[in-house]
């Protein structure tokens, strides 16, 4: 028998998992092949448990940077975006976010689909969920995925990180629910196949996290060598991703941070607000970030993601 922290076998926890599956309306039929037979997989767990610690101080910027931005990446950005132009325009205007970014995201994920992973998700959120520490998360995501399977999508293809992120644009299952969408018009949602799916699905999650159209997420800035970062530190605290956050700046006009002598390298409208990132410290690479780079953060909170992704949207569209 398998015990976890809280001392409940797994076949117990997954009776628990089913009834909890069945008042949501899920099939009979569906909880039945989900769920028996299921056993925690240990993979899962070591990688659960192995997730790194946070330092005080933060990696350098600029290598993980030259990790992400290879050529071969944009190289492949580029071609993709070619070879789905003739739908792009639709979507850009369906949902207001550049082709360019949402490709840097599925670039950045998957690597357009190159690899999406092959965890059993099924498996993996049972085990996650019966382990414990983020319990209704994951048996949330459990019962979701269950879901997705009842509207017909075949289990069989549901494979993903360990974590539970699947297909090209590594949604987790509720999320998938929620806004998962037709981009090539033929009825079904394939975000594991379809780059138009992925791509449409992608734009619609980025309009429901509030992208502003016609914005960029930022720009390069220049800085002047007697600005103290510490005058314009945040004094917000934000309700996520704290930590993130907190190496931004104010927020001020793109006019007063000219007034400032920090000019940016690329066009912003004089009355945008935008916060100072400058994230290997002074005399290095600066950034004025717009509201749309807290977009990316929300589909994954680190700041070495969505700058990452910021420039390689920039590079795949150049």
């Amino acid at each position: 028998m398998h015990a976890c922290a809280q001392g409940e076998t797994f076949g117990s926890y997954m009776t628990t998992v089913a009834a909890h599956a069945r008042q949501q309306g899920v099939s009979e039929a569906t909880i039945r092949s989900t769920l028996s037979g299921l056993t925690p997989n240990q993979r899962v767990i070591e990688l659960d448990t192995a997730q790194p610690g946070r330092s005080n101080t933060p990696p350098p910027m600029s290598g993980y940077l030259s990790r992400h931005l290879q050529p071969s990446l944009i190289a492949r950005g580029r071609a993709k975006y070619q070879s789905l132009a003739s739908i792009l325009p639709g979507i850009e205007r369906r949902f207001g976010v550049p082709a360019s970014i949402l490709f840097a995201i599925w670039g950045h994920e998957t690597n357009y689909g190159g690899y999406t992973g092959d965890f059993d998700t099924a498996r993996s959120l049972a085990t996650l969920a019966w382990e414990g520490r983020r319990r209704d998360l994951f048996e949330g995501e459990l019962i979701a995925l269950m879901k997705m399977i009842d509207r017909g999508v075949p289990a069989s293809q549901i494979k993903g990180s360990w974590a539970g992120a699947i297909g090209n644009p590594q949604f987790l299952p509720s999320v998938y629910l929620r806004l998962a969408t037709d981009g090539d018009g033929n009825g079904t949602t394939d975000i594991f196949n379809s780059p138009a799916d992925t791509i449409a699905s992608i734009a619609h999650y980025f309009q429901d996290a509030g992208w502003r159209p016609g914005q960029p997420w930022g720009v390069r800035a220049s800085v002047p060598a007697g600005l103290d970062p510490d005058r314009y530190a945040t004094k917000l605290k934000a309700p996520s991703c704290e930590r993130v956050h907190a190496r931004h700046s104010q927020w001020k006009t793109v006019a007063e941070w000219r007034a400032l002598g920090v000019q940016p390298r690329g066009y912003l409208a004089d009355d945008v607000l935008a916060s100072l990132f400058q994230p290997d410290g002074p005399g290095t690479n600066a950034y004025l970030l717009t509201g749309n780079y807290r977009v990316i953060l929300q589909y994954n909170c680190s700041n070495y993601y969505a700058l990452s992704v910021g420039l390689l949207a920039d590079e795949i569209a150049r």
